[in-house]
């Protein structure tokens, strides 16, 4: 979890003794240069604040032509964002198992594509990142978009890339709980410039009063998913604070993970062993699952129910904010059509602990407790 200090606080002082609050404004920078850098950091082309990761994964959706009647590939994994997001484009989010890295298994991802399928949402859940390589692949034989759900993984690399800049688009949140927070916030990164033309104008219900054009396409209906000034200017110290965030993070995911590795303990595969800034166990059974969950900074995955899709009752209950708007319907998927059925998903969830890095922690502490915990 990132941190505000002094130097945010003085961001804030500059924006709001400027006077310009809101992007648009005439003098307003900040969210302009927090973008351009994001883009250089990441090594994209363009980049694009918006108000939270879900809708910056909206955004993202629109602007790839995913809507009525298409189908999206999501993990049963994930928080319900990624699969509320594909809703409220008007299509519909297909549940995928996850495997034993806790990320969107490539194989059953392969299975369940049907004509209507339109796009994947590859998310890397807990920094853990995606088996990429498989799904890109599968994508590109399919003819499918690929929108990175990199909202927890900011800074992540799979094989030297970064989370969020191998498929057609990439989106992070930026809330309290993420490696770079302005409390609430997201961004979306793209190489496209037609997609990115299409996401500033999703993100911006008044794009059309500013004389802004999408080149050779007519404006669309967009929403206002703008954020602020003060917003940017956080948003840029935390982007400067983000390597050495990353380092720490780096560095207590080896402490724990060499006492857990010491003592026996069944560490969670990845799909890049080098990759991972989280820690996780993957038991043989729930019990034993349970019985380390009570050790302290160690939580059990399926006990953190928002992100157990079993919990998604708006989804899984076919329940939008109008009866007429249903996507399910304008897909012509059955009632009874079973959207739930993840069971390989449930038992990993069941059986596996994730660990806090304890990241406010000197390094020495962080050691102790980890030999604590690994005992």
């Amino acid at each position: 979890m990132a941190k505000l200090g002094f130097i945010e606080w003085l961001a804030l002082g500059r924006v709001i003794a400027s006077g310009s609050l809101i992007r648009t404004d005439d003098g307003a920078r900040e969210c302009v240069r927090f973008e351009s850098e994001l883009a250089r950091w990441a090594g994209v082309d363009h980049a694009l604040a918006v108000s939270s990761g879900t809708a910056g994964l909206v955004c993202a959706l629109q602007a790839c032509g995913i809507g009525p009647g298409d189908e999206v590939l999501v993990p049963a994994y994930t928080w319900m964002g990624s699969a509320g997001a594909v809703l409220l484009a008007g299509a519909v989010p297909v549940l995928v198992e996850v495997d034993e890295t806790l990320t969107i298994d490539p194989e059953d991802m392969r299975a369940k594509i049907t004509p209507h399928t339109r796009a994947v949402m590859p998310v890397h859940m807990i920094n853990r990142p995606c088996d990429m390589d498989s799904i890109l692949t599968i994508a590109r034989t399919h003819g499918l978009r690929v929108i990175e759900d990199a909202c927890q993984a900011i800074g992540v690399r799979y094989r030297g890339q970064l989370c969020g800049t191998m498929g057609d688009v990439g989106v992070f949140s930026f809330n309290s709980y993420k490696n770079m927070t302005s409390g609430e916030g997201g961004a979306v990164l793209t190489r496209d410039p037609q997609i990115m033309e299409r996401m500033t104008n999703a993100h911006d219900l008044g794009i059309s009063y500013r004389g802004q054009t999408l080149g050779n396409s007519p404006v669309f209906l967009g929403a206002n998913y703008r954020i602020s000034e003060l917003q940017g200017a956080i948003l840029r110290v935390q982007l400067r604070k983000l390597p050495k965030t990353l380092r720490r993070m780096r560095r207590r995911t080896e402490i724990i993970a060499k006492a857990l590795r010491a003592a026996g303990h069944p560490l969670t595969p990845a799909n890049d062993p080098a990759a991972p800034l989280s820690v996780a166990l993957t038991f043989e059974t729930e019990e034993e699952a349970k019985a380390f969950s009570q050790r302290p900074g160690a939580r059990r995955l399926f006990d953190n129910s928002k992100h157990v899709y079993t919990e998604w009752r708006p989804i899984l209950d076919r329940r939008m904010a109008h009866p007429r708007v249903d996507p399910w319907a304008w897909a012509e998927i059955a009632p009874d059509r079973v959207i739930d059925d993840c069971p390989r998903t449930l038992d990993l969830l069941r059986r596996t602990c994730a660990v806090n890095l304890k990241m406010r922690a000197p390094e020495p502490v962080a050691k102790v407790l980890a030999r604590q915990l690994a005992t």
